[in-house]
């Protein structure tokens, strides 16, 4: 009798054997180095806040969900490699790979994987004949116990965020069927399985909806990042905001014997420049390749009497780059924005902040019947009078773009002129922007 008890004692203690897990993760860095306008940011600030919460841990893991590149002017005149050499001092247990890695073409991203100090997972990046872009569609991770698989992905329409030179012969298959069958490979094999995608908020609600393999997606690419944690069937879903404002944290308690989440906390940790000292290793690695650019980039060129936002600067760059380049019509992508312009003095840092994409300008004759609403957004047009329309490269050749716009069929010709460029030498001219 005796025995008996102790036993159905015991059985029951092993069936509730609950473990915890903690999930640090950031995503959509961006090369932003140093804090923002509002002392918000900045990778030794953000790695002082990861040493602390990793500080005696010994349930944590550090993910990061995509785009550690492009943003800044470090990142774009030394295409990426000191923000991945710097990123290495995060630490991050696992990453995946974002549109933006691909920014400074497929040979240059190929090259990122290699300088990274950690696995760098993504199993929907293929070419043509199936073959894997990433060398690792996930890994395994003993944390506390628990063996954490970690899948990484990418947006099912990746083509439609990129050049296509620079995308080259890879492409990205639907990320819920990939993440659906490596789930299903794994689960007899590990206790938890993660999702860690650069990918859009719907395609994380639809994994933890209809994959039920997967315990947890954890997102990047929507800079604004989700404002609450999201649970379906006991499987959850995060996603962070970008240019690393924040560092988020995930507590969860993991049934291991059922393989099931118990419960679930969601934290962001603001990381603030006011009250977070920084890292001094990173900081001194930050300043070294700050100074090398602010020669080049810390020049006065005008001022600004109001903060303008994003929303401002979107008809600012199409009013800039009609005056400057004498064209009838241009059109400026909302996305294309990476940051606002505050108030004061404006240095050519900030356009690079604004603008950090290395987009030539285009030009084509269209007739005004074929310009779209899109373009002509309320202004009249003559439908036989052929008018001028400049377009960054990203815009005339991108597919997704194209047809978006109304553009099939319109030939563009390459103008020797970056759209940074534009904007910055129009801010000379003006020298004050209301």
């Amino acid at each position: 009798m005796r025995f008996s008890l102790l036993f159905l004692m015991l059985a029951s203690a092993d069936a509730q054997d609950i473990r915890r897990l903690t999930i640090l993760h950031s995503n959509d860095l961006h090369a932003r180095l140093t804090p923002d306008t509002n002392e918000r940011g900045g990778f030794a600030y953000l790695a002082t806040l990861v040493r602390r919460e990793r500080a005696g841990c010994d349930h944590c893991l550090y993910l990061n969900a995509g785009d550690l590149v492009q943003g800044s002017p470090v990142s774009t005149i030394f295409r990426g490699e000191p923000v991945y050499k710097i990123g290495n001092m995060l630490k991050f247990d696992v990453s995946t790979i974002g549109n933006h890695e691909f920014d400074y073409g497929y040979v240059q991203t190929k090259k990122f994987l290699r300088m990274a100090k950690y696995p760098v997972v993504s199993g929907n990046i293929v070419d043509d004949s199936g073959k894997l872009f990433a060398r690792k569609v996930y890994v395994i991770k003993k944390v506390n116990g628990l063996k954490v698989a970690v899948i990484g992905g990418v947006m099912s329409d990746l083509g439609g965020f990129l050049k296509p030179k620079d995308l080259g012969p890879w492409h990205s298959t639907p990320v819920k069927d990939m993440a659906a069958r490596y789930a299903k490979e794994l689960r007899g094999k590990v206790d938890v399985i993660i999702v860690l995608g650069h990918i859009h908020p719907e395609e994380g609600s639809s994994i933890i909806k209809e994959v039920a393999d997967v315990n947890v997606v954890v997102e990047g690419h929507a800079h604004g990042g989700r404002k609450e944690l999201e649970a379906a069937d006991g499987r959850v879903a995060v996603g962070c905001a970008g240019y690393g404002v924040d560092l988020c944290r995930l507590d969860l308690e993991v049934n291991k014997r059922e393989k099931k989440l118990v419960s679930w906390k969601w934290t962001k940790i603001p990381v603030d420049s006011v009250t977070v000292a920084p890292a001094p290793d990173v900081a001194k690695v930050v300043a070294k390749w700050e100074k090398r650019v602010e020669e080049k980039v810390d020049r006065e060129i005008g001022e600004a009497r109001r903060d303008l936002e994003k929303r401002d600067l979107t008809p600012m760059i199409e009013k800039a780059t009609m005056e400057e380049m004498k064209v009838d019509f241009s059109y400026m992508n909302a996305g294309g924005v990476r940051d606002r312009l505050a108030k004061g003095k404006i240095l050519e840092r900030h356009i690079w902040n604004i603008i950090p994409f290395d987009n030539v300008m285009m030009t084509a004759k269209i007739k005004g019947a074929a310009i779209s609403d899109a373009i002509r957004k309320g202004r009249a047009v003559e439908p036989d009078k052929e008018y001028t329309l400049a377009l960054s490269d990203f815009l005339a050749t991108n597919p997704a773009s194209i047809k978006q716009l109304g553009l099939a069929g319109v030939k563009f010709a390459e103008v020797d002129l970056y759209l940074r460029d534009v904007l910055i030498n129009w801010v000379k001219k003006k020298k004050v922007i209301e």
